[in-house]
């Protein structure tokens, strides 16, 4: 059994599952689960259409770097929404998901064999790059992520010594839990770093599309690559996926782009590992790529629900608008697992403690008296839940 199996912490659910099971919730409310990232709007017609159209391509093997049309659809909408000024088909490969992908990229990356091998990220963060790198036989190195700073690790207080060893740096823009998204001075500043120091940019950007109507859509990695001239994308790689983007967590479709080279090396990982996306997907992945109506749609709706309940919390909760994202990083007026445990057992709404998405270094803990909220149900169902949100916190 791999030894670096005892490395890997519980993932944040299971400690709020435990944390949960320990009360009683309140049995004339319904449930209320602001808890996990999943949209619950509905999927895209022309998606489902797709993917009844074609079942019976189950009969085909697919191969693991996908259909022509498919790479040209992910090239085409990459370049057009990031105004690239070029992106060929070797430069994007389908993966299933960016939690997958991300998963075995760290595992592609990694030279275990270099005497202290980091990868870095952001605190708090999403729980897989801290397991890849322990799994890839690497050591995470977490950057704290303060309200002082935005939210943004400040990069410029990491020490040379991490840069030297840091082979692989996690980028979360727009954020997960807090929502905060990277400059473009902030990008360009990591891609020169990762030449001073030959590292990889990774920048998982899978909530790029959740913004707020009328305010300018988040900057990604590949952008600031191109605005320094630099098409070969070099050290740098971007996630995207169609799971929050169009309400398709359960499609499993996503892409990588960057570097050829680097996807070079990973395409023959991902042959090895067996992850080719079915073709019944990567023909229903055309259609939503090819298509912005359900997305800005998406849009209004998350517009609508962040309004209406800001409304309701901000007279008695420190909570502001996110950069981007689906997610609220709210402040909690007693400590964040208490105050998730009594919110579900006093009014049957579930949040997930900003410790449990954190870690504790030299003391801190980033996410300690926060709670993540995501805006996934529906606009009745988030104002409701809002509305018993701030009746708990007046019985505080």
């Amino acid at each position: 059994m791999n030894p670096d199996l005892k490395l890997l912490q519980p993932y944040p659910f299971e400690k709020l599952n435990q944390l949960k099971a320990a009360v009683t919730p309140n049995p004339e409310l319904e449930h209320i689960a602001l808890s996990i990232g999943e949209p619950k709007h509905p999927a895209p017609d022309l998606v489902q259409q797709a993917l009844v159209n074609n079942i019976g391509r189950i009969e085909n093997y697919p191969t693991t770097k996908g259909m022509p049309e498919l790479n040209q659809a992910m090239a085409d909408w990459a370049t057009q929404r990031f105004d690239l000024n070029a992106l060929t088909t070797e430069q994007v490969l389908p993966v299933n998901g960016t939690r997958e992908a991300i998963f075995a990229f760290t595992q592609t990356v990694v030279d275990r064999s270099q005497a202290r091998p980091l990868v870095v990220s952001p605190n708090p963060f999403y729980q897989i790059y801290e397991g890849a790198a322990y799994l890839a036989g690497a050591q995470p190195h977490f950057l704290p992520c303060l309200e002082e700073h935005g939210f943004i690790p400040d990069f410029s207080s990491v020490a040379e010594d991490v840069w030297r060893d840091c082979q692989l740096l996690f980028l979360c823009s727009p954020g997960n839990p807090t929502g905060a998204v990277l400059s473009l001075q902030q990008l360009q500043q990591l891609i020169e770093l990762a030449d001073k120091f030959d590292f990889i940019v990774a920048s998982d950007e899978c909530y790029s599309e959740i913004y707020i109507d009328g305010q300018a859509a988040p900057i990604g990695l590949l952008e600031a690559c191109a605005r320094l001239g630099r098409d070969d994308y070099r050290r740098c790689v971007v996630f995207h996926s169609l799971s929050k983007r169009s309400n398709l967590p359960g499609l499993r479709s996503g892409f990588i782009a960057g570097d050829a080279d680097i996807l070079k090396a990973f395409l023959l990982y991902r042959t090895y590992h067996g992850c080719a996306m079915p073709l019944q997907t990567q023909l229903a992945s055309i259609a939503a790529w090819g298509d912005e109506h359900h997305v800005q749609e998406n849009r209004s709706q998350y517009t609508q629900k962040f309004r209406a309940v800001l409304e309701i919390l901000q007279p008695v909760m420190d909570v502001k608008q996110s950069d981007a994202s689906f997610y609220l990083w709210a402040k909690t007026p007693i400590d964040d697992e208490t105050f998730a445990q009594r919110l579900f057992a006093e009014q049957h709404v579930t949040v997930l403690p900003g410790s449990y998405l954190s870690r504790t270094i030299d003391g801190v803990n980033p996410g300690a008296n926060r709670v993540r909220m995501a805006l996934v149900a529906s606009v009745d169902e988030c104002v409701e839940a809002a509305q018993r949100i701030r009746q708990f916190i007046s019985t505080l």
